[in-house]
């Protein structure tokens, strides 16, 4: 792909152009944002956010960020979300990753909670929108000490299939989270693995890949976990939905698929402990659209 080739999104089938009337910050996200922008007057922080909407949109047109989904909190709205936080307090070099970080909220988030800024990392498709994550928040690599490894997490010179690490097969090294190239140092190495609005974007099969990529990556210790929400479905298969002018053909799982998924072919059956929760949701910028989700953990046991 060069610079002027259109990103191509699969799951999505249409791109509007952005539209400011969707824009509609809750009040705990607002106090969020200003407490990360120290923008405290409502209009000034709205030009900011709309003029960091439109860089991204150009480099990604995700239905995130045309719906202004990237402004509302939403790792800390998981069930297991205190799981992760009692990680990054309790554990001896944490590590946290953030699949599809997109601009960094969810890292920003999880640091404000008092996981170590610098055992977070971020691996998104786009570099453009991790350093964009700066200009949102107004930070720099010095205010934020994160990581950040970009490119497709589908080649496997960034992230590689490996079997789940045993307490046997466990390495003793901790990676040198600052010069990280790729996600494959991280092998058997990382405590906590978030995804949000990411499996959706990929057919059943690549969604497969990914689950058993991203398991060969989590520490064998118990209590390690990896959790997100994305689409779901009452029964697993294509979910075809307009949604405020998005229009999405996706592929779907639901809670009992996505659990059968992890305990049995991605993790040997019984080592883990999944929790898969579907729901309807209002996912949108105001209005009374509703839209399927499934909320959900895996937990090494």
């Amino acid at each position: 792909m060069t610079n002027t080739d259109p990103p191509k999104i699969e799951a999505q089938r249409t791109f509007p152009p952005l539209d400011e009337n969707l824009y509609n910050l809750r009040p705990q996200d607002a106090t969020f944002y200003k407490e990360l922008t120290g923008i405290e007057d409502d209009a000034a922080l709205k030009r900011h956010i709309l003029d960091v909407q439109a860089k991204a949109y150009k480099v990604a047109p995700y239905a995130c960020i045309y719906l202004f989904m990237f402004t509302r909190r939403k790792l800390s709205g998981l069930p297991a979300y205190q799981q992760v936080v009692r990680i990054g307090r309790e554990c001896k070099n944490p590590i946290f990753l953030d699949v599809g970080c997109c601009f960094g909220n969810d890292i920003r988030e999880l640091i404000l909670d008092g996981f170590p800024a610098a055992r977070t990392i971020g691996a998104d498709l786009h570099q453009e929108l991790w350093d964009l994550g700066h200009e949102l928040f107004k930070s720099s690599p010095e205010t934020c000490p994160a990581h950040f490894v970009g490119g497709d997490a589908f080649n496997p010179e960034i992230l590689a299939v490996a079997p789940p690490a045993t307490m046997q097969t466990a390495g003793v090294l901790t990676p040198d989270l600052n010069n990280l190239t790729s996600l494959n140092s991280l092998r058997g190495c990382v405590s906590a693995i978030h995804t949000t609005a990411f499996f959706h974007l990929f057919k059943e099969d690549k969604q497969l890949h990914m689950a058993r990529a991203l398991a060969g990556l989590l520490s064998a210790e118990p209590g390690s976990i990896i959790l997100g929400v994305h689409t779901g479905a009452q029964e697993k298969g294509v979910v075809n939905q307009v949604y405020r002018s998005v229009e999405v053909d996706m592929f779907a799982h639901s809670a009992e698929s996505w659990t059968a998924m992890w305990d049995g072919e991605v993790f040997e059956k019984g080592t883990v402990k999944v929790d898969a929760q579907f729901r309807e949701t209002f996912e949108g910028m105001g209005g009374d659209e509703r839209y399927p989700m499934l909320f959900w953990s895996v937990t090494r046991l």
